[in-house]
C-alpha cells in the first residue's frame, strides 16, 4: 500500500477532484425563499420561475458531474419554497380575482339620477 491510498482512503483514485458544492444550490434556495416570502403579493411568480429554472440546471449539473458536485439538499429545498411562493401568488390572483366579482356583483347598477323612476 503506498503513502497516497493511505491518505485518499480505499475506493477513491488519488486524481479524483474533491466534492464541491455546486455555486447554483445556494442560489436556488435564495430564489425560492424570496419567492416564499412574496408569494402572498403576487412577486413570488418571478423568483420561483427563475428558481425551478435554476434547479432544473443544477440537477443536470450534478448528474453530469459523476458524484463531485453536492448540494442536492439545497436545491430540493429552494425547489419546494419555489413551488410553494408560486402557489401562494396563484391563490392571491384567485382570491383578488374572488374579491373583485363579487364587488361588480354588489355595486348598484343606477342610470338615472336618485329621483327618476
Amino acid at each position: 500500500m503506498s503513502v497516497s491510498q493511505a491518505v485518499v482512503g480505499p475506493g477513491r483514485h488519488p486524481l479524483d477532484p474533491e466534492p464541491v458544492r455546486s455555486s447554483k444550490a445556494p442560489a436556488v434556495f435564495a430564489l425560492g425563499l424570496v419567492a416564499f416570502l412574496t408569494g402572498p403579493l403576487v412577486g413570488g411568480l418571478v423568483p420561483g420561475t427563475i428558481a425551478l429554472l435554476l434547479a432544473r440546471q443544477a440537477e443536470r449539473e450534478a448528474y453530469a458531474s459523476g458524484g463531485y458536485l453536492t448540494g442536492a439538499a439545497w436545491v430540493r429545498r429552494g425547489t419546494v419554497l419555489a413551488w410553494s411562493g408560486i402557489t401562494l401568488a396563484a391563490c392571491a390572483l384567485v382570491l383578488a380575482l374572488v374579491v373583485a366579482v363579487f364587488n361588480y356583483a354588489n355595486a348598484p347598477l343606477q342610470d338615472f339620477a336618485p329621483g327618476i323612476d
